[in-house]
């Protein structure tokens, strides 16, 4: 009988693909484990055993695997059942899931190695370049492609392989490399010639004359007191020697290397006890464990400040004293920076962090410590993607900021909301789920109202603390009476100044980098756009250069304009970068910090920057809306938003709750010890109702009114939305493609189907795009309903004129 496995393979192929194995593979793969296959003419090398069975393929004929790669499945069952609810309700390929969830090194790439021929000595036959390749051979074993294209610094290789090939000069094989390499640390010991007690004196007798050589020994010797592994790198600075110095007592067959293999992360020192809950947050906490008796999800509204992470702390402390394992996701890397310290803090032993600022070995080191159930990975701290570990015993999982839009992934597929992917997982494995906010989205709420999610409030600041008084600043008032300098009004000067006599630190928050939006030609009206996108070029002072934030186009600022030559060019409006240059001349004695995406590119950008703050070395630090989340600093007294408009105008039917949360969290910065803080908010509408709410903290009244626009306007959560998007580099054709694809969605969802549309940025890199949008009420069967959207799809996809166009399905678009 003929054995064969289904695989999944990274690719975005809808179906799985057959293999054939022999009786004695059958026996060993299980699902979850990698095998190496050969697909279509290139090899796609990682694939996962989905099943094993022996049905043979219809269509094709299986060919055999090419190699087994895992001993053990690095996937369990539980994942690959919540991979497929993820491949199902957002829309994807289980090889798009399968990509995005397995660390990069786990997919393993191949690489074609050139060796020389024994034997062959016929130089004058070779051309130059077959002359180069072959003279390149004499002086190492093995080349590479890569290193071919090199050396004849020309592309096109794989003729003159296929010359030296047939010229019998080289001989080709195919490599599969692990990209994980495990961290291995050098450690040195005596040789068994001389590990005897009695031996000691003889040895330093030998070594008479080389002093250094006998300083190395003794010391080795006092390290070996201390009945530890010694490190070659403490041996050497220890003793005051060189590398030259071990070497020679390496060689003299002294001393020996050997390695151990290390865990990258590591957590020293002792665990403290946790603290004691107040009175409100232990009825919180009761609360919440009643809840979940009867209910699988608990939403923790808690106003800002007012201690949530220290319930959760509590929760984390039952859920490890019973050997199981917790999931705490956050949406911003920067949190986790601040987070690790606390939970350090109580659980050193049993943490570990996962996301993307982590190097791959690293990540690859959490994954198989999770996959092993081992002690120090029972709580991990990670953003969205931590979602795919391997859990096997998963008993709580906190999504703390769970109405943060970051929580969405949008590009690549799968496109998934890591809160309702969290929900599912926790259901898979009987867990529960603590959804943590000071702002809760308008869904969480509804879902919370509705009974589907128990609901506990908590509406006291740690300490009584009150909350922050707000101040809305009209700027246009400020400008008619020319009180402003710069961006700041007097007001907020005003403020900033008291808090800085005080010697408290101030929070400017301003959702835009760089110095400025938009560069204007004063005489003829002409910004400097992107060439490959449909937005203008943002100036950044720093490099002095004009840079889009799309698709990372950079060019140096011009001295005069291109379309009429004046050199009279001004900038509209501001980022952060410009926030920061006023206010070194307006508080030059203040020290200033800048933390947005430029400032913090690095892995330890966010920690270097908000150590700095903490540690009260930055008086005035300004942001973008990574400041905005649950960042606690006691020593902050003002906030300052320097524009609320911008985002209370978005295109978008969120823009008023976004808005809102925003400038919610961001106020909560201010405050958080025993003082009250103040907020300031500059805007051109202080009477907006949005505005008008934020002021007064009322978040029910926000609710209210953005549940009756939904309703009326047919949105979530009354509503899902599945938004379908084109992309081609032909204007015409993509344009085209729109319109019959939304004529045909129209004809089955009718009015339900808006667009197509073009969106507010209409081309990015160089590809144009149209939006379509599909709205399905509750009554309306989900799966029914995306079964049609594929059927259309493929009928689209079919046809040869609109084959080439770029089709993404996203589902609930938030």
């Amino acid at each position: 009988m003929i054995h064969y496995i289904s695989v999944i393979l990274p690719i975005p192929l809808q179906k799985l693909f057959t293999y054939k194995i022999t009786v004695a593979e059958a026996s060993f793969l299980k699902k979850g484990m990698r095998v190496a296959v050969e697909f279509g003419k290139s090899k796609i090398y990682t694939a996962l055993v989905y099943r094993i069975h022996t049905e043979a393929p219809v269509g094709y004929e299986a060919k055999d695997i090419y190699q087994i790669l895992d001993e053990i499945p690095i996937v369990n069952e539980t994942q690959i059942t919540h991979w497929e609810w993820i491949a199902n309700y957002y829309m994807c390929s289980l090889g798009e899931v399968f990509r995005a969830a397995l660390p990069s090194a786990f997919l393993l790439e191949s690489e074609t190695a050139i060796l020389l021929q024994q034997g062959f000595n016929d130089e004058k036959s070779l051309t130059n370049e077959e002359f180069l390749v072959f003279e390149a051979l004499q002086h190492q074993p093995q080349l590479s492609i890569h290193q071919v294209i090199q050396i004849l610094d020309k592309k096109k290789v794989f003729p003159i392989i296929k010359q030296l090939i047939e010229k019998k000069v080289i001989v080709v094989k195919e490599q599969i490399y692990e990209q994980y390499k495990p961290k291995l640390v050098k450690y040195i010991q005596l040789t068994k010639e001389w590990e005897a007690a009695d031996k000691l004196s003889e040895l330093l007798n030998e070594l008479g004359r080389a002093k250094k050589q006998r300083d190395v020994i003794l010391t080795y010797f006092q390290l070996k007191a201390q009945k530890k592994p010694i490190k070659a790198s403490e041996l050497q600075e220890q003793s005051n020697g060189s590398t030259a110095v071990i070497k020679s007592l390496i060689d003299k067959h002294i001393l020996s290397y050997y390695y151990i293999q290390k865990d990258r992360i590591t957590f020293n020192g002792k665990s403290s006890e946790i603290k004691e809950l107040t009175i409100h947050q232990q009825k919180a906490f009761e609360a919440i464990e009643s809840t979940f008796k009867t209910k699988q999800v608990a939403l923790l509204k808690g106003v800002t400040s007012s201690g949530k992470t220290e319930i959760y702390v509590k929760l984390i402390k039952q859920l490890l004293e019973n050997n199981k394992q917790v999931l705490f996701l956050l949406p911003e890397i920067a949190l986790t920076t601040q987070l690790i310290e606390r939970l350090q803090h109580y659980f050193g032993e049993y943490l570990s962090v996962f996301h993307s600022k982590y190097s791959m070995n690293e990540r690859v080191e959490v994954w198989n410590n999770v996959l092993e159930s081992k002690a120090k990975a029972q709580l991990i701290l990670g953003a969205r993607s931590s979602l795919f570990l391997p859990f096997s015993n998963l008993g709580l999982i906190i999504v703390d900021e769970e109405h943060e839009p970051s929580f969405k992934q949008y590009d690549p597929a799968p496109r998934y909301h890591a809160r309702d992917a969290a929900i599912v997982l926790a259901h898979q494995h009987k867990a529960k789920v603590i959804l943590g906010s000071a702002t809760p989205s308008i869904e969480s709420y509804y879902n919370a109202t509705q009974q589907k999610y128990g609901l506990v409030t908590l509406d006291r600041r740690y300490g009584d603390v009150l909350l922050p008084e707000i101040e809305l600043v009209d700027i246009k008032e400020k400008y008619r009476k020319k009180r402003m300098t710069g961006h700041f009004s007097d007001r907020l000067l005003e403020m900033i100044s008291e808090a800085l006599n005080e010697k408290e630190q101030v929070i400017l928050f301003q959702n835009r980098r760089g110095f400025a939006p938009v560069v204007e030609c004063e005489t003829c009206g002409v910004s400097p756009q992107c060439p490959q996108c449909d937005v203008s070029l943002t100036f950044h002072s720093f490099r002095k250069e004009l840079r889009c934030h799309y698709c990372g186009y950079r060019q140096t600022m011009p001295h005069n304009c291109g379309a009429c030559g004046s050199e009279k060019l001004n900038t509209k409006g501001f980022g952060t970068e410009q926030i920061e240059l006023e206010l070194h001349q307006l508080f030059p004695d203040a020290n200033i910090g800048r933390m947005d995406l430029d400032t913090t590119r690095g892995k330890y950008g966010y920690q270097k920057i908000l150590g700095q703050f903490q540690a009260q070395e930055i008086d005035i630090l300004v942001g973008t809306q990574m400041l905005s989340k649950g960042l606690d600093f006691a020593n902050v007294s003002l906030v300052g938003i320097m524009n609320a408009d911008t985002m209370l105008n978005f295109p978008d039917f969120r823009a008023h709750e976004r808005s809102y949360q925003l400038m919610v969290q961001v106020a909560g910065r201010a405050g958080r010890a025993n003082k009250r803080g103040k907020v300031a908010i500059q805007t051109f509408n202080p009477y907006h109702q949005i505005l008008q709410q934020v002021s007064t903290n009322a978040y029910a009244e926000m609710y209210k009114e953005q549940l009756d626009e939904r309703w009326q306007y047919h949105y979530p959560p009354f509503y899902r939305i599945i938004k379908i998007t084109l992309r081609h580099k032909d204007f015409n054709r993509v344009e085209e493609g729109a319109h019959w694809l939304g004529k045909s969605l129209t004809g089955i969802f009718k009015e339900q189907v808006l667009g197509p549309t073009t969106p507010a940025i209409s081309k990015i890199r160089n590809y144009y795009i149209r939006h379509i949008i599909v709205k399905i009420p509750q009554n309306q069967h989900l799966e029914l309903t995306k079964k049609n959207i594929i059927r259309v799809k493929n009928a689209f996809q079919a046809i040869k004129e609109f084959r080439s166009i770029k089709l993404n399905i996203d589902v609930d678009n938030y």
